[in-house]
């Protein structure tokens, strides 16, 4: 193993390759999506990706920044983005006009479809296939180990969705209303109301994750409750949508800011619990002379982890610090697993005895 990759010994892993052909499919299926928005004309089409990406940069940065301890691998969480803003979207068109269809062959008026479309089918459409990329994860299981990792890749899928779905939005706005009409669309989609989708499926990851990471068999209905939260929140949101009433979306806004300040409250809580165990577990490495107090008390702070390393990258070793503090967090996480899952002793210790060569190779530099 290298200095900045991750062992290939440690179990669990998911396929790169699979995931691979897994972006390459959402990268279609938005070919196929962007194909249907060019009705707008291409001065519409093109202004609507310009107001749908402009916020992007910045909404990824704040979800990123929530797992700043041990970052996920960039693939997992573009795969993640990329099938939210892919397969999740085109299949939940297709399958919520299906549902809509149906409704209306059952003689139900437009308005009613509209409604019911709106409303039930498409939270219960779009959350199942959004939620379905953390499922697809769990091919191998071991990147999904803590809340945050949970809420991140939910987040992930929800961004990649909500971009492309904006771009539809302002798209028809523009269409009926003209550059006017997508502006003040993006007022209200992109600046005041960003994190909706990120929101709604953080919470089925969230479910997802706390059944990875506990015991007992009641933890499996994690799963179908983060599920249900982020229906009704995007239920919610819909609903009082259509509604055109001021005070019922201004109360839909309150209750998912309330849930967003619930997940950020959920990371930095495992943040702390994370730092202090890396004061538990790493002091017993001490005679390694991988770790010596000082460099225990600098992984231990954020704060402390970023001063070491822009130091590093002064002095050129910025690769190395960064392996460092991060196969020292994985350690401390592997730890922690073998606490709350248990694990058995020969196994544990050949994931350690990886992480340690690392570690070693990591200071040499």
């Amino acid at each position: 193993m290298t200095v900045g990759t991750r062992p290939s010994s440690l179990p669990q892993r998911p396929s790169k390759a699979l995931l691979i052909c897994l972006v390459i499919s959402s990268a279609l299926a938005v070919i196929v999506l962007v194909g249907m928005l060019l009705d707008g004309g291409p001065i519409g089409f093109g202004l609507s990706m310009l107001l749908a990406l402009a916020p992007l940069p910045l909404l990824l940065a704040a979800v990123l920044s929530l797992d700043r301890l041990e970052p996920e691998p960039g693939l997992h969480l573009g795969f993640a983005f990329a099938w939210g803003a892919g397969v999740a979207i085109v299949l939940g068109i297709v399958l919520t006009l299906a549902g809509q269809a149906m409704f209306a062959r059952a003689g139900y008026g437009e308005q009613t479809v509209d409604v019911l479309g709106t409303v039930y089918l498409a939270p219960v459409i779009e959350e199942a296939l959004k939620g379905s990329a953390l499922l697809l994860l769990l091919v191998r299981r071991r990147e999904i180990d803590g809340l945050t990792d949970g809420i991140v890749y939910g987040s992930m899928a929800g961004l990649g969705f909500a971009t492309v779905e904006n771009v539809g939005y302002y798209v028809g706005a523009f269409s009926e209303d003209g550059v006017g009409g997508a502006v003040q669309l993006f007022v209200i989609r992109g600046l005041i109301d960003p994190l909706g989708h990120p929101v709604y499926t953080a919470m089925t990851g969230l479910g997802v994750a706390y059944a990875l990471t506990r015991r007992g068999p009641a933890r499996f209905a994690a799963i179908p409750l983060g599920y249900l939260g982020a229906v009704l929140l995007h239920g919610l949101w819909n609903g009082t949508a259509t509604l055109q009433s001021l005070g019922w979306l201004g109360a839909a806004y309150l209750v998912i800011m309330g849930a967003l300040i619930g997940l950020v409250l959920v990371t930095v809580r495992e943040r702390r619990q994370l730092v202090a165990k890396i004061g538990t577990y790493l002091p017993a490495y001490q005679p390694t002379g991988l770790f010596t107090p000082p460099d225990i008390k600098m992984l231990s702070t954020l704060s402390a982890r970023r001063s070491a390393r822009k130091w590093a990258k002064g002095a050129g070793l910025g690769q190395a610090m960064g392996d460092y503090q991060q196969v020292a967090t994985e350690l401390t996480m592997l730890h922690l697993r073998a606490e709350r899952e248990g694990v058995d002793p020969a196994g544990f210790a050949a994931e350690r005895d990886v992480l340690l060569d690392a570690l070693s190779r990591a200071r040499r530099w």
